[in-house]
């Protein structure tokens, strides 16, 4: 009896044993918290596409992008966010002046992110570009007319011109790449010109600008190339590019003048308290891959960051343009500057 009692008495941590291991999970399934301000269906995609190459999930808590700033801010080394990603230079720079990112030291993302696309020291990425460019209505505009964004604030086209409001964060980035090439008072300059000619007081979004040059209301309209490509999308069959044009400014000339079109990015970085640093690391590395790219080329009409990635065949169809070099980095650091000067020049 003695014995058998022994028998079980030492058996007992070996069964203990056994009920943990199945009571367990063989590994607890990791989870990263994405911050994001992005608002498109087609990121669900490639958060499902990323889970399913690496088992990680991902959690998005979505807001307004100063709303986000503002959260992780409040929740400081205690936030539990690995990424924020944001649609705009803007965004991603007001969180970099706060010292929100840590550095991130990828080969991977080096080599494949043009090195103007990215910020310097490896803070922030981008990975998507939307060109803010000229739209006009063919019937009331030749291209022939339209050069360069500089050109826009000429008398010549007082009354003419459809601009959103100093608000948009994609106008601030053109103005805060403006600044990278004029410096202040010349852009301010310039700014005080495009108040002048504003067909009407600032108001809507680059949808209802593209509509009403569409309609032949006003004759001219800047706005982001992935608005018009989103409308094409979603109005299969209906001839929009016989009716509106895209041109790109400053493609030619020595100079300033041959710069490039202003694009901005959708960006992302790894939060300087990210509890899930190397998963995040993976996530921006996986978002920099050609099938991520295609996903947000096809599905969201963006341009694709990698080279070799081709953009969809509906914007590819606005054709091709030398892009400026200016460092979006830099961009994002002039934001706060270009604000005060828009409020300066009056542009509501």
């Amino acid at each position: 009896m003695r014995s058998l009692r022994a028998r079980c008495l030492f058996g007992l941590p070996i069964l203990f044993a056994a009920v943990l291991l199945l009571a367990a999970p063989l590994h607890a399934q990791q989870t990263i918290n994405l911050y994001s301000a992005r608002h498109y269906d087609s990121d669900q995609q490639l958060y499902a596409e990323f889970t399913k190459r690496t088992g990680i999930k991902i959690n998005v808590v979505q807001a307004g992008g100063n709303e986000l700033i503002q959260r992780i801010e409040r929740e400081g080394a205690n936030s539990p966010g690995d990424i924020l990603m944001a649609a705009d230079a803007a965004v991603i720079g007001r969180a970099h002046a706060r010292n929100l990112f840590r550095q991130v030291d990828s080969e991977l993302l080096k080599a494949a992110i043009p090195a103007h696309l990215r910020e310097p020291n490896g803070y922030w990425f981008g990975f998507t570009t939307r060109a803010r460019v000229i739209m006009y209505n063919k019937a009331m505009i030749k291209p022939e007319q339209l050069s360069t964004y500089e050109d826009l604030a000429d008398p010549k086209w007082k009354g003419k011109l459809l601009v959103n409001s100093s608000t948009v964060t994609y106008n601030q980035s053109l103005v805060a790449s403006m600044i990278a090439q004029h410096g202040v008072a010349e852009t301010e300059k310039w700014a005080r010109g495009i108040v002048a000619n504003m067909a009407r007081a600032p108001k809507g979004a680059d949808t209802d600008l593209i509509g009403a040059v569409y309609k032949g209301e006003y004759p001219l309209a800047v706005a982001n190339t992935y608005y018009l490509g989103n409308i094409i999308k979603t109005n299969p069959g209906v001839p929009i590019l016989d009716y509106i044009g895209v041109f790109f400014p400053n493609q030619t000339g020595e100079g300033w003048a041959g710069r490039g079109a202003h694009v901005n990015v959708s960006g992302a970085g790894v939060l300087r308290y990210a509890p899930n640093r190397r998963a995040a690391v993976q996530f921006l590395e996986f978002l920099a891959t050609p099938d991520a790219q295609r996903v947000f080329a096809d599905g969201n009409s963006e341009f694709p960051v990698v080279p070799g990635v081709e953009p969809a065949a509906r914007v590819k169809a606005f054709g091709s343009f030398k892009m400026d070099q200016v460092n979006i980095g830099q961009v994002g650091k002039n934001n706060l500057e270009a604000v005060r000067l828009m409020d300066r020049a009056g542009w509501q």
